[in-house]
């Protein structure tokens, strides 16, 4: 199978992939990010599904969202997020296949 390879990114390109890649690298983000995967959730939610304050799933919340990788709705009252689009899904399923392989 012939996979696309994209030229080398430069400048504020490198910059945006580098940064993807430290958001991505925080455990507390990535368990968020598999909560909201699935189906859309508040932070309340989220944070009782993870035992975590909610204040530290909004903060991690706000880094994801600052990163274009999730995004929002408001129900009422309330603010449910979900992932921004399948190219968050993509990254975060074929990474998940990834280390799943490579641990066989």
């Amino acid at each position: 199978m012939h996979y696309y390879w994209p030229r080398e990114p430069q400048g504020r390109e490198l910059e945006n992939l580098t940064q993807l890649f430290k958001v991505l690298g925080d455990p507390f983000r990535t368990k968020v990010l598999f909560q909201i995967g699935s189906s859309e959730a508040c932070v309340t939610e989220v944070a009782a599904r993870l035992n975590m304050s909610e204040s530290a799933v909004s903060h991690h919340i706000q880094i994801l969202r600052m990163n274009g990788l999730v995004r929002w709705r408001r129900r009422g009252k309330a603010i449910y997020y979900v992932l921004k689009d399948e190219h968050v899904r993509s990254i975060i399923s074929q990474g998940y296949e990834h280390i799943k392989e490579f641990a066989r």
